[in-house]
């Protein structure tokens, strides 16, 4: 049993000292054994390549997320065939292989019902899946795959995906007990918590209310000393400061503190509501016959805590991907609608560093333990039933796959369907789990990302940052220029004296080293840009859309991803619908996006309407000035794009019938890269979250939609 939990710090839970309960994870360290120095790529995708391939994340073709690939080998976002998963190789060796959750391995451009499908978790050696093919979700109101058909939105009152994943989970092992109670399975549980979107159910947060009042600068220090009280820091161990560019919680006035600490409260809320629901699976998986026999592995997050709210937090997280960062005036009104579907928010930056207590930084920063070290529990009865211990040998994500294969006695495969395999660069740590004093296996590695930079070797960690994580525009950078820090790990737990000067020689040796090991794991050239990289025209990353300016849609149409429909982003385009209505006819014709970003053109209640959300902060609309009346029309929408060059600029929408014009308005400001990670394009209705809360999702088209025409400027 793998579990892998999302943007997670090692001072976030509790079962590692911090503040948002976990009474699940506290149970299983109780059973196994904690990993106290387990470390991952400090990003999603490539940590989640790492875990399944056993090899550095650019060799396996994943330098960064999917949406964010080059066409440089180590930056793809394929995950190429001589990098064989665990679950082929366990599922060639007669193990049943299930993935539940979230999975973002996928090619973005490749994600449409027309896939190609090698690269979707049947592709990687899984039998079964259940889950999002998206870096985040909204948490009630998801997009859903069962193996490569769209399940689509569930539109139950009461959802929410972690409860959904975990009762998924056990179903599937209910019917490998009940079918085949003989056979050996691999399941790998990945839910989406705790990434934003940071929503749970309101009296679950309603339980946290005033509990995060002391602020970020406090939750650090009782962290902190809570750490060295169960033993998971060492008593010498230092608590490193708060960034010089993140404030103070004493300097804030009365309404970011309000809507700080109710981000939390959301926050912790969201914590506790998935500890639970792994803790369903954990429960259930300890009470079948073989219990004893079944290898758990329960990884605490794929990174360190994100800081990608920004400095003041955000009602949207896709705003900073399209560098816009959110201001306090911009969330205060929706106070209370913050943990519910309607926003994507994320908290700020400053909580995000004190979840990763005691260390520096954050996710994406690779050159600091912030961002790359994460706790680790692993359980195994049979081998080793001594519950409670600590572990400290460094130990990476690469090394889980090679760990597994020992556990199940089968070797590392030399090929695999025909393919030459390159070699698994991790090291199995299974005699640890028995053997407190084993000697450290991995003595070694390099880390990269965003031209973030570390490298370790012997105790000795040199780490070199190129942009804090909160800031989305990133320009110019020289990485030969660029400032290097050392620090000596096995006399430093926290990473709190730079000994840069003190040491150089030790600085050049691993600087010399980390260019080394970079070349020879596909990790250059260093690319440093920020939003641009999610735009597939500027990077000219494959789009089904790409090179065409018209597009036919005939029938209703779900659940096409943003990377694979038209991109009206930056330009001017037309929407023609050829329909047959009612009078008071309402119905989605056409969306793309949703409540992070977008358009709809729909009818309500006999009127033509045609909507932008800009990144959740700015809402336009332009309705009709009449009724249409029932009968057979052509209903149109053109958006003209005054920007020119400028991304994100303004523009004027104008709606017809019948070629007629029936209403126009001015757009102010359009989303420049990217409308979502987890949106679709759909034709003939809305089953995600609306564009604009002036209609209700469901929205299924009321009559005949005959035909929908989107055109975009010649190419």
């Amino acid at each position: 049993m793998l579990i892998l939990l999302d943007d997670v710090g090692f001072g976030q839970f509790s079962v590692s000292g911090g503040g948002v309960p976990s009474p699940a994870m506290e149970k299983l360290a109780k059973e196994g054994v904690f990993y106290n120095r387990f470390h991952t790529t400090a990003v999603c995708s490539p940590t989640r390549a790492a875990l399944l391939t056993g090899r550095n994340h650019h060799v396996a073709g994943t330098g960064n997320i999917t949406e964010v690939a080059t066409g440089y080998d180590g930056y793809t976002g394929i995950i190429p065939k001589d990098t064989a998963t665990i679950a082929e190789i366990l599922r060639q060796n007669g193990y049943i292989t299930s993935w539940f959750g979230k999975n973002h391995n996928t090619p973005a451009y490749e994600t449409s019902p027309m896939g190609p499908f090698e690269h979707w978790p049947n592709g990687f050696g899984f039998d079964h899946f259940y889950g999002f093919m998206a870096g985040d979700t909204n948490q009630v109101r998801p997009n859903l795959y069962e193996n490569q058909t769209s399940v689509g939105t569930p539109q139950d009152k009461d959802y929410y995906l972690s409860v959904d994943l975990a009762d998924k989970t056990i179903a599937w092992l209910q019917k490998i007990e009940a079918i085949q109670p003989d056979k050996a399975w691999f399941t790998y549980l990945a839910p989406a918590a705790t990434h934003a979107p940071h929503q749970a159910p309101q009296e679950m947060i309603d339980q946290f209310k005033g509990q995060y009042d002391m602020g970020w600068d406090a939750y650090r220090e009782q962290t902190f000393a809570r750490q060295k009280q169960l033993g998971i820091i060492p008593q010498d161990a230092e608590l490193t400061p708060r960034p010089n560019s993140l404030p103070a919680w004493g300097t804030l006035h009365d309404n970011e503190k309000q809507v700080y600490t109710r981000m939390m409260e959301v926050f912790a809320a969201y914590g506790l509501h998935v500890d639970q629901q792994v803790g369903r699976v954990l429960d259930y998986v300890a009470s079948l016959p073989d219990a004893d026999d079944t290898l758990v592995i329960y990884i605490i997050g794929d990174n360190g805590s994100s800081a990608e709210g920004g400095l003041p937090g955000t009602l949207n997280e896709n705003a900073l991907f399209n560098g816009y960062q959110m201001k306090i005036e911009d969330i205060l009104p929706h106070l209370n609608e913050i943990g519910t579907e309607k926003h994507f928010n994320h908290f700020p930056a400053a909580w995000a560093h004190a979840m990763d207590t005691p260390f520096q930084w954050t996710k994406q920063v690779a050159s600091h333990l912030g961002g790359t070290r994460n706790a680790m529990i692993m359980k195994w009865p049979a081998r080793y039933n001594k519950g409670g211990e600590i572990r400290s040998q460094f130990t990476h994500v690469i090394d889980v796959a090679p760990t597994i294969l020992e556990a199940a006695g089968i070797e590392e495969p030399r090929s695999v369907n025909g393919t030459a395999q390159t070699p698994m660069q991790g090291k199995s740590f299974l005699a640890s789990l028995s053997a407190p004093d084993t000697k450290e296996h991995r003595t070694s590695q390099y880390f990269e990302l965003f031209a973030n930079r570390g490298m370790y070797k012997d105790g000795w960690w040199a780490g070199s940052m190129a942009f804090e994580p909160w800031n989305p525009n990133r320009k110019d950078f020289d990485p030969l220029a660029a400032k290097w820090e050392l620090y000596n790990l096995d006399e430093d737990f926290s990473q709190a004296h730079n000994l840069a000067q003190e040491n150089p020689e030790k600085l050049e040796e691993l600087k010399t080293l980390w260019w080394t090991q970079a070349s020879a794991n596909k990790a250059l050239p260093l690319d440093w840009r920020g939003a641009e990289r999610f735009s597939a025209e500027l990077t000219g990353k494959p789009n089904l859309a790409g090179g065409r300016s018209r597009f036919e849609y005939r029938g209703t149409l779900s659940g096409l991803p943003e990377s694979s429909a038209p991109d009206l982003k930056n330009k001017s385009f037309s929407i023609t619908a050829k329909v047959k209505i009612a009078d008071g006819a309402s119905g989605m014709i056409f969306t793309q996006g949703g409540n992070t970003g977008g358009w709809a053109f729909y009818l309500q209640d006999g009127k033509l309407h045609a909507a932008h959300n800009f990144i959740d902060i700015e809402h336009y609309s332009v309705a009709s000035d009449a009724t249409i009346q029932e009968g057979e029309h052509e209903l149109g929408m053109s958006f003209e794009y005054h920007g020119g060059d400028k991304l994100g600029g303004s523009g004027t929408v104008k709606l017809t019938v019948d070629g007629r014009p029936i209403g126009s308005g001015t757009i102010e400001k359009t989303t420049p890269f990217k409308y979502s990670l987890s949106e679709y394009q759909d034709i003939g209705t809305d089953t995600g979250t609306p564009v604009t809360y002036d209609y209700q999702t469901p929205l299924h088209f009321d009559g005949e939609l005959r035909e929908v025409v989107v055109e975009l400027p010649g190419n």
